[in-house]
Formats: structure tokens, C-alpha cells, sequence
């Protein structure tokens, strides 16, 4: 059967924003595409943290989520992951940390203390993915993947690396449940590095580039810190490295229902997160009180 390439329909750089004081480079959304169903938003974020002041009151504090799923690849340095379910893990470089928000939850995003004493330097990448209005309103989940507990494959010239960190890839499972059919893939390797991925026909697909450049066959060549977003159609992406690059391909399938989204909420209606709202200031999501 024969494959067929897909293409790049639009290529979107990461811009700097400023999210409440916290500077981020933003490559979703844009004005152009305000989400691509089920991705809703991608933050790249490089943070330096300080040994002058304890490192739970630096980050990002307590704040509420409802309705779908904000994960967390940490490139460089370390994260402390806090919630109001009781979850408390530093996730360090290489690992993922991944919550369904679920009906309602509240959680902090600090640098580990180890970090803030060595006056370190942190990158991640930050997304956001809708969840099915089936699976807005159910209990919260949070996991975290160590990098060696990860479901990973070589490239056929063993000079790419790949972590599957979620859905299904030449017979091999990610380690996250998802609450929609996703593929997500997280790859780093050497110059000259070149493969093929394999992509479910359908599926809104994008590859965001977090190091180095990779040429893409069809396209061309997209630089760090763009998000080539492709045409539907295909099953086939094929990739050469330039430089020791870096990358995160993420596919799913579209939800494909109405999104209503206020803040830290993605619902389907207003009424939803009015209620989301109302829960939250009643102490529905529960409380963090970090230690």
C-alpha cells in the first residue's frame, strides 16, 4: 500500500507574549487558527529561578483547570507539580508530567528547590488538549512519565530517538491514557538523522520543533520554535535533521464538538463555565495549600 506524504499547510513561529507577567513564546493559537481540534494551545517557556527567595513563591501558583488536559515535556531543568488532589512530583529534564483536568482541579507550577538554589535555568513546553464533553465531568487524573519508563523507537538509521508518550505505534503503547485517540510522539537526535512516522488519515496533525532544524519532505525546512501544521490528508511525514534537533509531533483525532473556553476552562457552553466559575469559588476543585 502506498504511502502518501502529507502536507504543511501552515507554518506558525512561536511568538513571545506575556501571560499575566510570565513571558511565554506562543505558537497556539494565533489569529489565524484559533485551535486545531483537539489541540488548543502550545507554550514554549524558558524560565532562570533564583536562590533569593523560596522556590514555592516563584513559578506559576495555585490556579483551577476544568474540561481537558494541560501536559507539561520538561526540556531543561526541573518542575514541581502540586495539586489539590494531593499529587506532589518534581518532574526533571526529559520526562512528562500529564493531568485531566477532569471536572475540576487546582495546581501550582513551581521550580524545584534544588533548582531555585542553583539559580537554574528551565525550559518546557506546555500543552493543552481538549477532552470529549463525555469526559469533562469526570474525576481529575494527573501522571507522570520517567524517561526511563518511557515507551521509546529508534529510527531506521538508530540516529532518532523517539519516546511515545501517548496512543498506539508499531505495535507499541504510550504510557498516558488519553481521553480522546491521540498519537503523541517526542523526538531528539543527530545531524543527519532521517524517518518516516506513520500517521493515522484524518487526524490533525502537528510537529512543533523545539531544537535544531528538520527538513520536511514536501515542505522544506522549518527552523526551532515553528509549529508546521499539516493538511489531513496522508498517513506519511518524513524528516532529515540538519542539526541535532528536537521535536514533538502531536496527532488526534478532531472532537469535532462546539468549544466554549473562559481562562483555566474549556467547556462546550457559556452556562458551563459560569458553572465551572461558581465551582471553583465554592471549593469544588478542591484546595492547594503547598507545603
Amino acid at each position: 500500500m502506498n504511502k502518501k506524504i502529507k502536507q504543511v499547510k501552515y507554518l506558525l513561529p512561536a511568538v513571545e507574549i506575556d501571560m499575566g507577567g510570565f513571558p511565554v513564546k506562543q505558537a497556539l493559537p494565533t489569529q489565524k487558527i484559533q485551535q486545531f481540534d483537539p489541540f488548543l494551545l502550545l507554550h514554549h517557556a524558558h524560565s532562570t529561578y533564583h536562590d533569593d527567595r523560596p522556590a514555592k513563591s516563584q513559578g506559576i501558583g495555585p490556579h483551577p483547570h476544568r474540561g481537558f488536559s494541560p501536559v507539561t515535556f520538561v526540556i531543561e531543568g526541573e518542575v514541581h507539580h502540586r495539586d489539590s488532589f494531593g499529587n506532589n512530583q518534581i518532574a526533571k529534564k526529559g520526562e512528562v508530567q500529564w493531568m485531566h483536568a477532569g471536572a475540576g482541579i487546582v495546581h501550582s507550577e513551581r521550580p524545584s528547590e534544588a533548582l531555585a538554589k542553583r539559580n537554574g535555568k528551565q525550559e518546557i513546553i506546555q500543552l493543552w488538549i481538549n477532552s470529549p464533553a463525555s469526559k469533562k465531568m469526570i474525576p481529575p487524573q494527573y501522571y507522570y512519565i520517567q524517561e526511563e519508563n518511557m515507551t521509546t523507537f529508534l529510527s531506521g538509521d538508530g540516529k532518532i530517538k523517539n519516546k511515545l508518550i501517548a496512543g498506539e505505534y508499531q505495535g507499541e503503547k504510550g504510557k498516558i491514557i488519553p481521553q480522546s485517540d491521540l498519537l503523541v510522539i517526542w523526538g531528539e537526535g543527530q545531524q543527519d538523522g532521517t524517518q518516516q512516522l506513520t500517521i493515522p488519515e484524518n487526524y490533525s496533525t502537528m510537529l512543533y520543533i523545539v531544537k535544531g532544524n528538520v527538513l520536511i519532505k514536501g515542505y522544506g525546512l522549518i527552523e526551532k520554535e515553528h509549529l508546521a501544521i499539516f493538511d489531513k490528508d496522508g498517513d506519511n511525514i518524513e524528516m532529515s535533521f540538519k542539526a541535532d534537533s528536537q521535536f514533538i509531533l502531536l496527532s488526534g483525532k478532531p472532537i469535532d464538538e462546539k468549544v466554549t473556553q473562559s481562562g483555566p476552562y474549556v467547556m462546550n457552553t457559556q452556562t458551563e463555565i459560569l458553572e465551572a466559575m461558581r465551582d471553583y469559588q465554592m471549593g469544588k476543585m478542591g484546595i492547594l495549600i503547598e507545603e
